[in-house]
């Protein structure tokens, strides 16, 4: 059995989807970032970083795992799934995971940040982190040009991939003229487990939608990225 700690973000459902994917057992312990529960000394002990997501793989010595990539990759070693086999084709998943981790995942969070949670808006910031988001898109569908998926087979690269720039709106990046993109986008919403990924711990119903929502989330955000 494997404990899932975790939250609502890109980051917990790279793991949750993972998780799905995979037809694993696990038990979902949500935390809630607003109250501070990554940083009490029990979940430190798990990851110093003060960081979600979080498993503990209980058939496995108890084993604490933390960053969703090192996540992802201990669970599709774990049962031989979401990575291909070859080693040519492993790396090639693996590195566009990488892309995701020093890439896409840093850029649209802190476009995430000065574009919705920082009561001020600084222009000149907002501008770069969309903008090099908007790049890195362009990167991927480059790379999506008559395939599928990044690597040859469904994998967790897409998994990652996916869970951040599934969110483009969110961040105001924009997917126009991207159609590799936004075929990749819809083809990575069929695959088994992902929607059931996305709802934990909690569905996140669509916030653009709602607008008082939407103001409430950005509210609860700028709170902890000011920590």
């Amino acid at each position: 059995m494997i404990d899932l700690y975790t939250t609502s973000t890109p980051n917990g459902h790279k793991v949750s989807c993972t998780l799905e994917a995979l037809n694993l057992e696990y038990t979902t312990h949500a935390i809630n970032l607003q109250k501070g529960e990554q940083k009490t000394k029990e979940f430190l002990a798990m990851n110093p970083n003060g960081r979600i997501p979080v498993i503990v793989d209980r058939a496995n010595d108890d084993l604490a795992i933390f960053e969703s990539g090192a996540i992802m990759i201990y669970l599709a070693e774990k049962t031989g799934k979401l990575l291909p086999k070859d080693a040519h084709q492993k790396s090639v998943a693996i590195q566009w995971l990488m892309f995701q981790m020093g890439g896409i995942g840093p850029m649209m969070g802190q476009a995430n940040v000065f574009f919705r949670y920082f009561p001020e808006k600084i222009q000149p910031a907002i501008d770069r982190y969309q903008n090099e988001s908007r790049r890195l898109f362009e990167v991927l569908d480059t790379r999506l040009e008559g395939r599928d998926w990044l690597a040859d087979e469904f994998s967790i690269a897409d998994i990652a991939n996916w869970c951040w720039v599934r969110t483009h709106r969110w961040s105001g990046v924009s997917t126009d003229d991207l159609d590799n993109l936004k075929g990749w986008i819809d083809r990575c919403y069929e695959q088994p487990g992902m929607l059931k990924g996305l709802e934990v711990p909690e569905k996140v119903e669509n916030l653009l939608k709602d607008k008082k929502a939407a103001e409430e989330f950005a509210k609860g955000g700028g709170s902890i990225v000011q920590k």
